[in-house]
């Protein structure tokens, strides 16, 4: 396995603008993933912050149509 590992290595080494290209996918991929978790766990996965939040309900206007 450290053989694998070495060679892995050499091999991104002789190509540092397929390493570059392959490191900051990587980073954007995962950045954005984190970011829609976040969005989504904080938008649908989270209780709302009140005491009786089944009580709630949502008075609008009705629309013109």
């Amino acid at each position: 396995m450290l053989a694998d590992l070495r060679l892995a290595l050499r091999s991104l080494g002789r190509s540092p603008l397929f390493t570059a290209v392959a490191v900051v996918s990587l980073a954007l991929g995962l950045g954005v993933n984190t970011a829609i978790f976040s969005l989504f766990d904080q938008i649908l996965l989270r209780p709302l912050a009140v005491r009786n939040a089944r009580e709630l309900v949502m008075l609008r206007k009705p629309s013109r149509e």
